[in-house]
């Protein structure tokens, strides 16, 4: 603790204040810090001591005038942590919409259970990719790795320093639209396999119509895709265990184009 900066010194207060503004940006999207699950009292807690402890870093590369809590500080600061928390929830998000569109496929759309992460209803293959890839994210340190990077953008964006924040909420809306793609790359696989599914029964119903076609196609579609999500599971593990890779890229553009062009 040597070298930790006096917290009753002049300028400490607001410094504190605009790191936990920060902090509580990532911890209001970010995967795992964001459940429901969480109490609010643990959030809270989890809220204070990262800021407290970000502090001296946040100081060290304050600019030399001291920091002044403004509004735009007030959003600026909040929008730093937002973008990162979002950049790390982004591929637990494409591993849901997946499932999502798994479920739909398969048939089990009508199959929708609690879901105690989002405290609403959910399909149950949307729930197992979620929990699944939040599994992964975890075994792989995703959540230390959200808080280094937050620790890092001290250095980059100076606390109470002025952001462009036009371009990086454009930067941060090209990141969301990568969820999307996320869920067609997770569920291809699947997806491929009930359209060759459809089209043979299709034929069949064409080939046989005595055949009452609604009472195989169901069940086949069902357990085909249930197959070969099951086949593709390592597949997918591969894929997701990419995130740290894919996070730092969407990080350094959005806080690239946070950043001004005189302090980049």
């Amino acid at each position: 603790m040597s070298g930790f900066p006096d917290l009753f010194a002049p300028g400490t207060a607001s410094a504190l204040v605009l790191v936990a503004l920060r902090v509580g940006g990532l911890l209001l999207v970010a995967p795992v810090w964001s459940a429901r699950t969480v109490p609010m009292r643990l959030r809270t807690a989890c809220l204070v001591i990262f800021a407290v402890f970000l502090l001296p870093t946040a100081i060290a590369s304050a600019p030399a005038g001291g920091v002044v809590i403004t509004p735009t500080a007030f959003l600026a600061e909040t929008f730093i942590g937002f973008a990162i928390g979002l950049a790390g929830a982004i591929i637990i998000a494409g591993a849901e919409a997946a499932g999502d569109m798994l479920s739909i496929s398969i048939g089990l759309s009508g199959a929708a259970i609690f879901n105690p992460m989002n405290g609403g209803q959910t399909m149950v293959l949307g729930q197992f990719m979620q929990l699944f890839a939040l599994t992964l994210l975890l075994t792989a340190g995703g959540h230390v790795i959200m808080l280094e990077a937050l620790a890092d953008t001290f250095r980059v964006l100076p606390i109470g320093g002025a952001v462009n924040l036009a371009d990086g909420a454009r930067a941060l809306a090209d990141t969301g639209t990568t969820i999307f793609a996320s869920a067609l790359k997770f569920a291809a696989p699947v997806l491929g396999a009930i359209m060759i599914t459809n089209v043979s029964l299709g034929v069949l119903s064409r080939a046989a119509p005595q055949l009452n076609i609604f009472t195989v196609a169901f069940p086949l579609q069902i357990g085909i895709g249930m197959l070969v999500l099951a086949m593709t599971l390592a597949v997918i593990a591969t894929a997701i265990s990419q995130w740290p890779t894919e996070f730092g890229l969407s990080l350094e553009s959005t806080m690239g184009a946070l950043a001004l062009p005189g302090v980049r």
